[in-house]
């Protein structure tokens, strides 16, 4: 069933205005979730989204703790990668599942780590199967030493195309802000 975004809430916060959904609006987004975003965060907040959503004039903020994102649909692959020693189970939402459930588009992703580091990662080039905001890998949360709690991870073994530079360079860890490029 097709649902319209309806207009935003706002909150009045110290030191600005800050428009949020309002948890009835948020929920008549298109995508299984929606209603998890809703939600106000109960744990500490590992990840901030910002972006446009169609219909309204300034971006919206989200706000995620881990039982927020665990809630959210769900993938795990097992996959080697270049930085950790044999084969790792990944655990984490899609980033497609991400945007469906805000509800915000755009053509790229910003995304940043708690260093500040950031790349920008063109919708159009995501596979079908990933890559995912991993939140645990082997079954366990990932502390910042262990390039965690957020994780850009894509299935490096599933093809060999995943296996480059670009993709590498956009496989970012200690993530902690995603911001949707018109």
């Amino acid at each position: 069933m097709t649902r319209r975004f309806h207009p935003l809430l706002s909150l009045a916060l110290a030191g600005g205005l800050l428009l949020v959904p309002a948890p009835a609006i948020l929920s008549q987004t298109l995508g299984p979730g929606a209603e998890v975003l809703a939600q106000k965060p109960t744990g500490a907040v590992l990840l901030t989204i910002t972006g446009p959503v169609a219909g309204q004039a300034a971006p919206v903020t989200l706000h995620l703790d881990q039982a927020m994102l665990a809630a959210l649909p769900q993938a795990s692959f097992t996959t080697t990668t270049i930085w950790t020693e044999g084969p790792q189970t990944f655990t984490g939402v899609p980033l497609s599942a991400l945007l469906a459930a805000t509800g915000m588009t755009g053509r790229a992703i910003l995304a940043r780590a708690i260093n500040d580091y950031s790349v920008e990662i063109p919708v159009e080039t995501w596979p079908a199967e990933g890559p995912i905001v991993a939140y645990l890998r082997n079954g366990k949360p990932m502390s910042v030493r262990e390039k965690g709690p957020l994780w850009i991870v894509y299935p490096y073994d599933a093809r060999s195309d995943y296996r480059s530079e670009v993709v590498y360079s956009r496989s970012i860890w200690q993530l902690d802000r995603l911001e949707l490029k018109p």
